[in-house]
C-alpha cells in the first residue's frame, strides 16, 4: 500500500478531485494520503488472471469486476483503498470513481503491502455490509487465503494450496476458478 504520508487532513472530496489528475495513485486513510508502491510481473499476472475469470462470468449481468484502478470506499474507517481486484453486484453501487458495496475483494500479497493487507485492510473491509469474500493471494508460492462470511455472521479463514476450485456466490452468480487459473503463466518467486 503506502510508502509515506505526505499530506495531512485532506477531505475526501479534495482527495477524489486531486487523485484524478495525479501521476501517482494514493490511498486515503482519515485525511492522510499514502503513495502506492509499484507492482511486478507476477503481481500483475495474478491480478489479471483473477480479473479475467471474474469478467468472463459477469458479462451480461448486473455484477461488475474491476482491476487495480478502482477504489473501494470504507466509510466506517474514513478510507479509500485500491484493491487489486473487486467484484460488486449491487445495482446502486454506481459511483464512477469508487465502489462502496463489493461482494469480493482480492489483494495480491507483496512484501511492501502484506502486513497492511492482513491487518488494516482486513479489519476495514469486513465493516462493509456487502462484503462476503476477502482473498489474499501469495506471489511467492501457490497459496490463496480466503476469508468468507458465513450465514451465521461469522468470518471463516481457509487456506488453499492444493488443486481444487475456489467457489463464490455473489449476487446471482456462482463463481468457481482454480489455483491453476490464478497462477496461469506466473513464475513464482520461490520454487515449491
Amino acid at each position: 500500500m503506502s510508502l509515506a504520508a505526505h499530506i495531512l487532513d485532506i477531505d475526501p472530496d479534495d482527495y477524489l478531485t486531486s487523485e484524478q489528475s495525479s501521476d501517482i495513485r494514493h490511498e486515503y486513510v482519515a485525511g492522510r494520503l499514502f503513495a502506492m508502491a509499484g507492482a511486478g510481473e507476477a503481481h500483475n499476472r495474478i491480478a489479471g488472471n483473477v480479473f479475467f475469470h471474474l469478467r468472463g462470468v459477469t458479462r451480461g449481468t448486473t455484477c461488475a469486476a474491476f482491476i487495480s484502478d478502482m477504489k473501494v470506499r470504507v466509510l466506517k474507517h474514513d478510507a479509500f483503498y485500491y484493491p487489486d481486484v473487486l467484484l460488486t453486484c449491487d445495482r446502486d453501487d454506481s459511483a464512477s470513481l469508487y465502489k462502496q458495496a463489493p461482494c469480493l475483494i482480492v489483494e495480491v500479497l507483496s512484501p511492501s503491502t502484506e502486513v497492511i493487507d492482513r491487518r488494516e485492510k482486513l479489519i476495514a473491509y469486513r465493516t462493509l455490509g456487502s462484503l462476503r469474500y476477502y482473498m489474499l493471494i501469495s506471489q511467492e508460492r501457490r497459496q490463496v487465503e480466503l476469508y468468507s462470511l458465513g450465514t451465521d455472521g461469522l468470518w471463516r479463514h481457509q487456506v488453499f494450496d492444493q488443486e481444487g476450485d475456489l467457489r463464490f456466490r455473489c449476487g446471482d452468480l456462482d463463481i468457481a476458478f482454480s489455483l491453476t487459473d490464478i497462477y496461469e503463466d506466473v513464475a513464482l518467486a520461490q520454487p515449491e
